[in-house]
């Protein structure tokens, strides 16, 4: 099994598509197709269902991209370990949850680029345990979740310690009110998501009625147009509350402070991109701390 294969196969089952796949590495559409026949003929299994909508990863093959990420992530770990570069540049490959993407995430990045022009960054954004997955597995160098990580296999750097607030519409004022309001939320996994539901269980409210919305700007968008209420950052609310578009509710001591940590994997070789970033986030820390 040759490392050109596996890298083959990891844009064909990224992309879902040999055509695709074929465009992104520069290869001619039946060499992809031949290379991936090979490798099952080599494996003794099917890696692709192939139908009419495309293809799909099988069970064998979901198998091998796990492996296959982590073969090719310890290579080209390996080659910029042994390549000298007194200057930091390369890819960067960070993941980040939305709501610290938003509003966290633009200035420290310019800052960055700024510093160190002949970096490639890249930003991905998913919910936490999304993004520790991917860590892991070498799709991304480094990401920031809110959520507590005991992974084994990483480490944790402290980021940023943000105050958590109710929001609703303007007109909702009184509290009691606000927790009666549906809950603008996203998909299950967000932090956010599951303290406010806790919280409210823990107010007697049985039935949740939520709405679940995919973007950051939704759920704001809704819950100044009164369509209920959701749990986030302070940070990430300003400008609305400052331009009285949304209302701000202070939450019990309990959940009023989440930390935004910073994951890496532990045991392995760190870039000089990375070292960099490290760097500037432990400075930038210390500055907020």
């Amino acid at each position: 099994m040759e490392s050109a294969d596996l890298r083959i196969f990891q844009a064909v089952a990224r992309e879902g598509s040999i055509t695709k796949a074929a465009l992104l590495l520069g290869y001619v559409q039946s060499n992809v197709t031949a290379r991936i026949r090979h490798l099952e003929s080599e494996l003794g299994t099917l890696l692709f269902h192939r139908h009419h909508r495309g293809i799909t990863l099988s069970s064998s093959g979901k198998m091998l991209l796990t492996y296959a990420d982590k073969i090719v992530g310890l290579l080209d770990e390996a080659a910029q370990a042994l390549t000298p570069s007194s200057e930091p540049s390369g890819p960067l490959l960070i993941g980040s949850t939305q709501t610290t993407a938003a509003v966290r995430l633009p200035t420290l990045l310019g800052k960055y680029y700024e510093q160190h022009p002949k970096v490639t960054l890249s930003l991905t954004t998913d919910l936490s345990n999304k993004l520790i997955e991917k860590v892991v597995q070498y799709e991304l160098d480094v990401a920031f979740i809110n959520n507590p990580c005991n992974h084994p296999d990483l480490q944790t750097i402290p980021a940023f310690n943000e105050e958590v607030v109710l929001v609703s519409a303007p007109w909702v004022t009184e509290i009691e009110e606000a927790l009666t309001k549906p809950n603008l939320v996203y998909s299950k996994g967000c932090p956010y998501r599951e303290t406010l539901e806790q919280w409210l269980h823990s107010q007697g409210v049985s039935h949740l009625n939520t709405m679940e919305f995919g973007t950051l700007e939704a759920i704001i968008g809704g819950v100044s147009a009164g369509l209920g209420i959701t749990l986030l950052p302070r940070v990430v609310i300003h400008k609305q509350e400052q331009a009285g578009a949304v209302l701000v509710h202070e939450v019990p001591e309990a959940i009023r402070y989440r930390q935004t940590v910073v994951i890496i994997r532990k045991n392995s070789f760190t870039t000089s991109a990375l070292q960099a970033f490290i760097q500037m986030l432990e400075v930038e820390e210390g500055v907020h701390s």
